[in-house]
């Protein structure tokens, strides 16, 4: 008879949540398992293709198959759409790393008042504002770990809202930037703003087997094929396969955990690509599927003991997500302002940012970013096919335009983070009207934003066109919204010290089930003005420090 082994741990994802886990727990001996939905790949398989990238569901399940539910209000009124029907998608990169892979790597870390901003502001009418179990003087040490094993480059920078740091400065030294940084600097302090350089998860100089950055222009939504974007299959998921204490398992769907007679997971139940069922036993599980589909694998996975989803006994499952609150704005920057041979520097950052406004004395404001925009050819000369009345060019007109467009100008973006407003009507819960292609069924995404985020959105926004003009920039457009992107998830299984409300410990352990841990962003009670990677990669390192210790394997 063939014995069926028990991993030590068995980590569902392999993104920024469960990359420091495995990272860890192997280099500690530790036999872990991690299912990925998606398949694996590496660097060689990565190219710069506009059309299999950003116009084509490479690494990405078919809406048509997998799908989820939006819930909308509409004239006072909750509609539900399948994504399916719009073309908007909440998968973010299904394969070895997840959405990892394709971040831009601009990170930034929380600061010491985003840890308890109840205190600090008091309560929010219509928000689910709480202080978070932990304080930033317990997470500093792990930034400061992801700044060396997953990789940071970057030059500190002095300003009102610096967060304080243990390092004196970034492990890797700033990356190459493009003459533009100095014209925003400028600009800037004409206007006694500060701006600061934005460090980024993209290394510097050669780590290991990975390749220092070689300025490919192509970043954000694109895999890295140098291994210098920090994501989590390249920086620690690759490295630590050397220990051979790491199985993966790709296109592994993992879509209920089944608990035992002591109320603790003994398996994990998955479907493979060719939608046969399998299972895997451990001792240790850890969810770090992306907020949505965490939620979404809890309350799929109610039983009798749990009859409202596992580690649900407050009620809070998939409640108070979190998205990105603010939204982006964009300008033409021509000779005018830097001659033609220093704008058409193509690779170079930008690496600007400003955070003057991040807290104020009557409200809790936010981060603004300056980029170039992306590399993407085929979509920018798709948004240059009409006028601007809205009316279709073609012909001489367009060639005009498009020639104009390449040649003579490019375009600045800015985007805004402010906090997302953890509110009762943004919540993940099941329908079982909707499933997807396994007959399980989806997330439904309920996005009620609270109006201070777009509040907040327009007060930065009005900042940095600030800044544009003062450029000189022309064409300036701004759009902020109370529709979040996709991308950054975080919240629906938010920790705490009361388990009544709250579904995790200040260990991100399931108040219910002493062997569940939760460590992509689900645990984040509020996140931040700020993305969220660079905090949900910290967090799982402090996590995989504290099962080191617990001797829970």
């Amino acid at each position: 008879m063939e014995l069926k082994l028990i991993y030590d741990v068995c980590i569902i994802g392999s993104g920024a949540g469960a990359g420091p886990i495995a990272y860890t727990l192997a280099k500690e001996g530790k036999k872990v398992l991690i299912l990925e939905k998606g398949d694996i790949y590496s660097e060689k398989d990565f190219s710069k293709d506009e059309m299999a990238y950003s116009r084509r569901d490479i690494f990405t399940p078919n809406l048509k198959d997998e799908y989820h539910v939006i819930e909308e209000k509409i004239d006072g009124q909750w509609y539900k759409f399948p994504t399916y029907e719009t073309g908007w998608s909440f998968w973010n990169g299904n394969f070895l790393g997840g959405s990892s892979n394709f971040m831009s790597g601009y990170f930034h870390r929380l600061k010491p008042n985003d840890f308890k901003l109840k205190s600090t502001y008091g309560k929010y009418k219509g928000a689910n504002v709480v202080d978070w179990p932990i304080s930033y003087d317990e997470l500093e040490p792990y930034y400061d770990k992801v700044e060396r094993v997953v990789g940071v480059s970057g030059e500190y920078t002095s300003y009102e809202h610096a967060e304080p740091r243990s390092s004196k400065n970034y492990a890797y030294p700033r990356l190459q930037e493009h003459p533009i940084s100095e014209v925003i600097d400028k600009s800037c302090k004409e206007l006694n703003y500060t701006s600061y350089k934005v460090p980024r998860a993209i290394i510097s100089e050669k780590k290991n087997a990975r390749n220092a950055c070689y300025y490919s222009n192509f970043c954000g939504s694109y895999a890295c094929s140098s291994g210098a974007k920090g994501s989590s299959r390249a920086a620690l998921i690759q490295p630590a396969l050397e220990t051979n204490n790491i199985t993966i398992i790709p296109n592994a769907f993992v879509f209920k955990l089944l608990t035992n007679k002591d109320k603790k997971i003994q398996k994990a139940l998955y479907y493979t690509k060719e939608k046969t069922q399998k299972s895997v036993e451990a001792k240790l599980f850890v969810l770090a599927a992306q907020a949505v589909e965490s939620s979404r694998l809890l309350l799929n996975s109610k039983n009798s003991d749990f009859p409202n989803g596992l580690a649900n006994s407050s009620g809070q499952v998939g409640k108070n997500m979190l998205f990105t609150g603010g939204g982006v704005g964009s300008a033409i920057i021509d000779k005018s302002i830097l001659k033609e041979e220093k704008l058409f520097q193509t690779g170079l950052f930008v690496n600007r940012g400003l955070q003057d406004w991040y807290f104020t004395k009557e409200f809790k404001g936010g981060t603004i970013d300056f980029l170039f925009d992306h590399a993407n050819p085929i979509r920018k000369a798709l948004k240059l096919t009409s006028n601007k009345e809205g009316k279709l060019i073609f012909g001489e007109e367009l060639q005009d335009k498009l020639y104009k467009n390449f040649t003579k100008s490019r375009i600045l973006n800015f985007e805004i983070f402010t906090d997302w407003m953890p509110n009762d009507d943004c919540f993940v819960t099941i329908d079982e009207n909707y499933k997807d292609k396994y007959g399980v069924p989806v997330a439904t995404i309920r996005i009620g934003a609270h109006p201070q985020d777009v509040k907040v959105g327009e007060f930065l926004a009005q900042k940095a066109i600030d800044v544009l003009k003062q450029m000189g920039a022309k064409d300036i457009k701004s759009d902020i919204s109370s529709l979040p992107s996709a991308n950054l998830q975080a919240g629906g299984c938010r920790f705490g010290n009361d388990p009544k409300k709250s579904v995790l410990n200040k260990y991100c352990q399931s108040h219910d089930i002493a062997n569940l841990f939760v460590t992509d962003g689900s645990f984040m009670p509020t996140g931040g003005s700020v993305p969220y990677t660079w905090t949900i990669y910290a967090n799982s390192f402090r996590v995989a420090d504290y099962i080191k210790k617990s001797g829970l394997i």
